[in-house]
């Protein structure tokens, strides 16, 4: 998976967020990223939390365990979990 990287605090996820979209959820893969949809338009950080808070809740942590690692205003973003790859796989791999 093109899209997931090993951490040495946890798991990279490289994702491609759809803003503005009539529901949250995961769509795919678009450009060897994880394919996000998310409802929170891109404005003042609102996609960013929301894309943040959707990532947590899907993967079962704390939002505090997702962190915003690179593109605060790119649609590509890189987001650092505190999972391993294995307990993320396990979940996303349903989703693509």
């Amino acid at each position: 998976m093109e899209w997931l990287r090993p951490h040495a605090e946890g798991t990279l996820v490289y994702t491609y967020i759809q803003p503005g979209a009539s529901v949250d959820g995961v769509s795919g893969i678009f450009n060897e990223r994880l394919k996000i949809k998310i409802k929170a338009p891109p404005r003042d950080g609102e996609a960013n939390a929301a894309v943040i808070a959707f990532i947590a809740k899907l993967l079962g942590v704390p939002k505090k365990k997702v962190h915003l690692m690179r593109g605060e205003t790119s649609r590509q973003k890189d987001l650092l979990v505190e999972l391993s790859v294995d307990d993320v796989v396990l979940v996303l791999k349903c989703f693509v």
